[in-house]
């Protein structure tokens, strides 16, 4: 194993490098671990004695994120995407293949700590897949081939940075392009419209628009702003969520890689329309690839005057972006844990009311939006309010990027207008016998085939994007056990119901897949679905059992055929075990006993 310890004048440059600040802490330490993959405890204590916080506090950070690492892990750091699409490529398989050929054990860095090969979730890469990050870094399209090369490539210790170019190609896989990646952006064009018109009427052109936030809750974009504009306080902030985790989901990192301008544009206007001076960009760890070509686009808008002070001329419009690091959370995606994450706190979902746009980021008014919804700003700047509303549906204006992946002849990004059906866009991508759909991806609804004719809008079939396509051949309790793990990795563990409940709905699941399932456990199932829905502290305890309940109510079978038996129940009686108690207490009334009509719920 590595002892490399992190000297204290390394500490001391990259302390003063963010002005030791402790809301800079999570950029502190991932660039800290960059020298050598890990964080010692020697690091975290001096950290925190020149941050002037508590030990604990670091370390609760560090322990946080799952990019974040305590302990030593391999010099090459392999992890394979963990998402239900790649598998159903593969990547069990591959990663089973690279273990054998590496002599290491899954998950455990090897005993001479050059290699670890564990799994992370969904990075992004699922149009492209079986995928994994090799330190970082997206290595695609894997296959027994390219296993053996890495597997020579790591025992002969070739740094990444050396590895063949090939490796790390990434498609943007653009199928069907509408007005948004039609879009053919002069820098500054958007931004010259909306100054020209004035931030009353460009707020109004806004509404005019009826833009939804294309995150997935599909909140009234203007509305958001102008709540931010009325905001007290003259320092306001405008964030652009970046964290693309939901799996399946990949429009965003096309939008970044083709419409830089676009995206940061549209954090501009949103800073003139609400007063903002500073834009931070929250940037998901799987895409950290990204920056440095991001970072070249916001030195060339701050040459051009479209970024920094008196922005095109305009006396008082002064507005800059800067990037922060995420380091896998997919909680994060989540606008106050994001928040969180960007003040270098754990991702911990913040409890609202205050909403955002009256305290946000460091307490001051802030607008968080998606990478999409910002993009589209340009295109209301450009053509007004009504044209972008002409397009799409009434209650969903505009269009959607979809990103398709599965079992599918072209994956990809589709762009539609919203109110496109299902069954379209299964054609438009070359899906054939396909038995299920799941639009929105985990967090999302699983469509079965009597329902393609539905309709993607907010007031149907609402998706942040991710549509994932699963032929008749694939097992759907797998597909719904996959979510079900992927939660319950992800839950923060702020909450007991989400932490403990999705932990509950996996052993279910894993039971069930054992062979040991009763039709007992469906109804455990069922149980933990509306403890989850009804007690969990943020959005993803309660999405937490979406996929196994549409499942199970689309494609019981799937699940029944796993019991021993329909009519199994129990021997262990709880009743029976109160019995001792009940003597002790001297009770035997109803309430002292345990019956259906008094389980817990």
């Amino acid at each position: 194993m590595r002892s490399h310890e992190i000297s204290s004048s390394q500490i001391a440059d990259v302390v003063n490098r963010h002005h030791r600040l402790p809301d800079r802490l999570l950029q502190i330490l991932i660039e800290l671990q960059e020298p050598s993959g890990w964080l010692p405890p020697a690091t975290l204590t001096a950290l925190a004695d020149a941050l002037g916080v508590s030990r604990a506090h670091v370390e609760g950070v560090a322990g946080f994120y799952s990019f974040l690492h305590t302990e030593p892990v391999g010099r090459y750091r392999l992890l394979f995407s963990d998402n239900i699409i790649e598998h159903q490529l593969g990547s069990r398989e591959l990663m089973a293949a690279l273990c054998s050929k590496l002599w290491v054990e899954p998950h455990k860095p090897s005993e001479d700590g050059l290699v670890s090969v564990s799994t992370t979730s969904c990075i992004g890469m699922g149009d492209q897949g079986p995928a994994m990050l090799a330190n970082g870094r997206p290595v695609l399209r894997l296959s027994h081939q390219r296993i053996n090369q890495i597997a020579e490539l790591v025992r002969q210790q070739v740094p990444v940075s050396e590895w063949p170019e090939a490796f790390f190609h990434v498609d943007n896989n653009i199928h069907r392009r509408d007005a948004m990646l039609q879009l053919d952006l002069a820098p500054g064009a958007a931004l010259q419209a909306a100054l020209a018109l004035g931030r009353a009427e460009w707020m109004r052109q806004m509404q005019l628009s009826n833009l939804r936030g294309r995150g997935g809750a599909g909140f009234t974009t203007a509305v958001k702003w102008m709540a931010c504009a009325d905001a007290p306080g003259a320092d306001k902030v405008v964030v652009c969520n970046a964290d693309e985790g939901e799996p399946g989901t990949f429009k965003d990192r096309v939008l970044l890689t083709t419409l830089a301008d676009a995206v940061f544009e549209g954090m501009t206007l949103a800073a003139w329309a609400v007063g903002a001076r500073q834009g931070l960009l929250y940037l998901r760890g799987e895409y950290r690839y990204l920056r440095p070509t991001l970072e070249a686009v916001l030195a060339r808008r701050r040459s051009a005057g479209l970024l920094g002070r008196q922005i095109l001329g305009k006396a008082g419009f002064d507005f800059d972006i800067e990037i922060h690091l995420g380091a896998g959370a997919y909680v994060c995606g989540e606008e106050t844990a994001l928040l969180e994450s960007l003040e270098g706190k754990r991702g911990t979902p913040r409890i609202r009311p205050p909403f955002p746009v009256t305290r946000g980021y460091l307490g001051r008014p802030t607008v968080v939006n998606n990478v999409e919804t910002l993009a589209k700003t340009c295109l209301i700047a450009l053509e007004g309010g009504a044209a972008f509303a002409a397009t799409g549906t009434a209650q969903s204006t505009g269009t959607k990027l979809l990103s398709i992946s599965g079992d599918c002849a072209r994956p990809g990004i589709y762009e539609y207008p919203f109110g496109v059906a299902i069954e379209r866009v299964l054609e438009d991508c070359g899906a054939s016998d396909t038995q299920a759909v799941q639009v929105g991806g985990a967090a999302g609804i699983m469509l079965a085939s009597y329902e393609f004719h539905r309709r993607i809008a907010f007031e149907d079939v609402p998706t942040a994007g991710a549509f994932m396509v699963f032929d008749s051949s694939r097992d759907l309790f797998e597909v719904a056990r996959n979510f079900v793990a992927f939660f319950a990795h992800e839950s923060c563990g702020f909450c007991t119901p989400c932490r403990v409940g999705t932990s509950l709905l996996l052993k279910a699941m894993n039971k069930l897949a054992d062979g040991h399932g009763a039709k007992t456990d469906l109804a455990d199932i069922e149980w933990i679905d509306r403890l989850l829905k009804n007690a969990s502290h943020c959005g993803l305890g309660s999405a937490a059992p979406n996929p196994v309940m549409d499942t199970l109510l689309k494609f019981r079978p799937a699940y029944e055929r796993r019991l021993r038996s329909l009519d199994f129940a129990p021997a262990f009686n709880l009743d029976d075990a109160l019995a001792a108690a009940r003597r002790a207490s001297g009770r035997d009334d109803a309430a002292a006993h345990f019956s259906a009509d008094h389980a817990p719920r």
